[in-house]
């Protein structure tokens, strides 16, 4: 198993932090800032992309391009590198058209969308001229099992309308969001459970598409939005269907790989961030004439996070490698407990650094004065975006009895009963 990064990948990386070091972080203040008065994007945003896009920091999470696309065609390991990045600043990924949910969309637009769909969303997606939103998530219902969507896709005297509801849609308070993705169910397709969804594309201008509010995450709203949409009879024509009718499913969990180590590697990067920052504090701060750095439990959090942290950058590397080898085509089933596995520990990981920095920074780790309030919220989310961590401990454990079936019995050598307590057999020297 061969996961280092090349010399190039490593150059490259080098550069992405150059220009966040560079660019971003001088406008990081004024962004938070903007913000807050209600600016969004700020102003600047734009000319920040631009001078990425010129100086081919563009496009990086996807393995191939379509021509005439500037970017970077980069493997998931390779990728991987630039995330951690990335995810020291939790606007930055926007200046490179890394964000999610576009990444994972313009994935699935690569992969299934026809020319009429790639010229209309794709080709403006990758130049960063709009954004997107995937919609899945229900109020109603346990969106992590997908065959109790509601939303519904049926044909009427017209043809297919669009009824339902989703909430915490990333993305869909952003002025330049054009397109939503819509998981619904398709009941009229197929009698498997799992091939009655459908993907259909549906620009945010259209009649009957409501956007309720801007739900705030554990009382931080973000600006791009996490959003509760309404579908009132949405009108649908054929065309606006991705892929085929009842694939959704399946489109869905070839979506849900790659992301999903986008979110854990920027989740590294975050948690590098905090364990930096939580041993300058430990270092200047101090309490009952010593400081902090020099109380035993302190360095006991320190050196543990940075056991934890790159333990878990390995775990995700390993999950990259393999989905680069075609892990979800050739043993489907590791690949997903993989991926399920990481996102499970990338959520725990964070939720423990973080909160052992903020306990270092006491007070001032609750305020917006560092970013550790921010990244502590958003760990704690990631226990339950794209699936609760108990789905996906699910997953692993189900291909942990999967491999202990296809070797029921080889276990009975490590056992020693009564029957058999007599001497081995003399070996011959």
């Amino acid at each position: 198993m061969e996961f280092n990064f090349s010399p190039e990948t490593l150059a490259l990386r080098a550069r992405v932090r150059s220009f966040l070091d560079t660019y971003l972080l001088p406008y990081n203040a004024a962004w938070h800032q903007a913000v807050a008065q209600g600016q969004y994007p700020p102003p600047f945003l734009e000319d920040l992309k631009s001078l990425a896009r010129e100086e081919g920091l563009w496009n990086f999470f996807l393995p191939e391009l379509p021509p005439g696309v500037p970017g970077q065609a980069l493997s998931n390991v390779d990728y991987a590198a630039l995330a951690e990045v990335m995810g020291r600043l939790p606007w930055a990924s926007e200046v490179f058209n890394c964000s999610a949910p576009d990444s994972g969309n313009m994935e699935l637009l690569l992969r299934f969308a026809n020319p009429e769909q790639a010229r209309q969303w794709l080709q403006p997606l990758l130049m960063g001229d709009i954004r997107s939103a995937f919609a899945m998530s229900e109020p109603d219902v346990a969106s992590s099992d997908p065959t109790t969507l509601q939303t519904e896709l049926r044909s009427g005297p017209d043809g297919m309308v669009l009824h339902g509801r989703k909430w915490f849609i990333t993305g869909a308070a952003h002025p330049a969001c054009r397109l939503l993705i819509v998981m619904c169910r398709d009941a009229e397709v197929g009698e498997d459970s799992h091939a009655q969804h459908s993907m259909v594309l549906v620009p945010m201008d259209s009649p009957g598409v409501q956007v309720l509010r801007n739900i705030p995450v554990m009382q931080h709203q973000a600006p791009e939005g996490h959003c509760e949409i309404r579908f009132e009879n949405v009108r649908i024509r054929p065309e606006q269907v991705l892929g085929a009718r009842g694939a959704g499913f399946a489109m869905a969990q070839a979506r849900l790989g790659p992301g999903r180590i986008h979110h854990c590697m920027r989740t590294i990067g975050q948690c590098e961030l905090a364990l930096e920052l939580m041993a300058a504090r430990a270092l200047e701060r101090r309490s009952f004439g010593h400081y902090l750095g020099e109380f035993a439990n302190v360095q006991e959090w320190l050196a543990d996070s940075r056991l934890e942290i790159d333990q878990a950058r390995l775990l995700v590397l390993q999950a990259a490698w393999r989905l680069d080898q075609g892990g979800l085509q050739q043993a489907p089933h590791q690949a997903r407990a993989d991926v399920a596995g990481i996102k499970v520990v990338a959520a725990r990981l964070q939720t423990r650094v973080v909160d052992r920095a903020m306990q270092v920074f006491g007070a001032m780790g609750l305020s917006p004065d560092t970013p550790l309030a921010y990244l502590w919220t958003w760990g704690r989310a990631m226990h339950l975006m794209d699936g609760p961590d108990e789905v996906h401990l699910r997953t692993v454990a189900r291909q942990v009895l999967e491999q202990a079936r296809a070797v029921q019995g080889d276990t009975a050598a490590y056992f020693t009963l009564p029957e058999q307590m007599a001497a081995p057999p003399r070996l011959r020297l």
